[in-house]
């Protein structure tokens, strides 16, 4: 057919589905996004859940599941009632020093490169500066509601309401599910590494939930007493900037010590060496001894790996897209391991290959 023959034709065929399937998740990465969050989220929750069916009498797992939920949604407000408020009184705070602090950068700066390059930092500077001192008082009203800004955005809104629904399904009905997708695949040895490649995505995907959340909460425990102890300004706001940006690997906490140190040193805080000092011990703990201890198996990926994902990802689906990098890299990892595994088998040389 059309000078092709029936092999090229079917390598031809498999190369434009490829392209269509790549398309067509690109074009609902959004959706994905969803449900890949939704999944994560039940791993996260899993361990409390399948404990609680253990002990709750009766087997239903719906119990367990109410119970988790109940417990989580108290945690949420009690952090929010004990913490929210203080990091709303800093957010107003800062919110209306912000003019104050950018004249101070712009009388402590000091000149650097042509006089064009002055002209134009004077007049950003200038304008920023106006504009904020103009609208300053405006922001400062929006502050006490910025929370209900935030959930009346749409996307946001059914972002907070899907995510715990359809956890909830993949964490009651998880098990069924994974029988009717394995069902597909034919009993034998492919089923079998598929079967293996499953059980590594699961330890992968719930060690990696559980290695966020705590590593995300030790962050912000730690900077909030440090920077409370030693009197950094705005400092539990602050902690609460880098907790989120824990979420994204290496380059949400690079981003977050450069807000700190960047708010520290305008805000008049005088001892930045030992603030730095902090930061890089912190960041020493928390990556070479904390994380690993986390994330003993299955996320053993290079570190300029985790940076070119993070930053592929951040290119085509945004801060989604750098947070899914780790375990989607983790994943074709453990899928192209496996694959040399089948092809060694196949080959007779399964030693040699599962030594590497």
């Amino acid at each position: 057919m059309l000078g092709l023959d029936r092999r090229t034709a079917q390598q031809t065929w498999t190369v434009v589905f490829i392209v269509l399937l790549l398309v067509a998740v690109y074009l609902i990465r959004e959706t994905l996004f969803v449900f890949t969050a939704s999944l994560l989220f039940a791993y996260l929750l899993w361990p409390l859940v399948k404990l609680l069916d253990r002990r709750i009498p009766g087997g239903s797992k719906v119990w367990a599941l109410a119970v988790v939920y109940l417990s989580l949604l108290a945690l949420l407000v009690g952090v929010g009632i004990i913490i929210g408020s203080r990091i709303e009184e800093q957010a107003s705070a800062f919110a209306v020093r912000i003019p104050e602090l950018l004249s101070r950068f712009e009388k402590v700066s000091q000149p650097v490169g042509s006089s064009s390059l002055q002209t134009a930092r004077a007049a950003i500077i200038s304008t920023l500066g106006k504009q904020v001192s103009e609208h300053s008082q405006y922001f400062v009203s929006l502050l006490p509601n910025a929370a209900l800004g935030v959930l009346s955005h749409v996307r946001i809104l059914i972002f907070i309401v899907l995510v715990p629904i359809l956890s909830f399904f993949f964490l009651k009905d998880g098990e069924r599910i994974s029988r009717a997708i394995m069902g597909i695949v034919a009993s034998g040895p492919r089923r079998d590494s598929v079967n293996e490649v499953a059980g590594e995505l699961n330890l992968l995907f719930a060690q990696y939930m559980r290695a966020l959340v705590l590593l995300a909460s030790v962050a912000f425990i730690a900077y909030g007493l440090f920077f409370s102890l030693i009197g950094v300004p705005f400092g539990i706001l602050l902690a609460a900037i880098a907790f989120p940006l824990e979420f994204i690997p290496m380059v949400g906490p690079f981003t977050g010590a450069v807000i700190i140190l960047a708010v520290a040193g305008l805000g008049g805080f005088h001892h930045l060496l030992w603030l730095i000092a902090f930061l890089l011990g912190f960041r020493v703990f928390q990556d070479y001894v904390l994380s690993p201890q986390l994330l003993s198996k299955g996320m053993e990926l290079h570190p300029l790996i985790v940076i070119f994902g993070v930053l592929a990802g951040g290119s085509v689906a945004g801060i989604a897209g750098s947070f899914l990098s780790v375990p989607v890299l983790a994943t074709l990892r453990i899928i192209f391991r496996q694959l040399r595994k089948g092809y060694g088998n196949s080959a007779g040389d399964t030693g040699e290959i599962r030594n590497l």
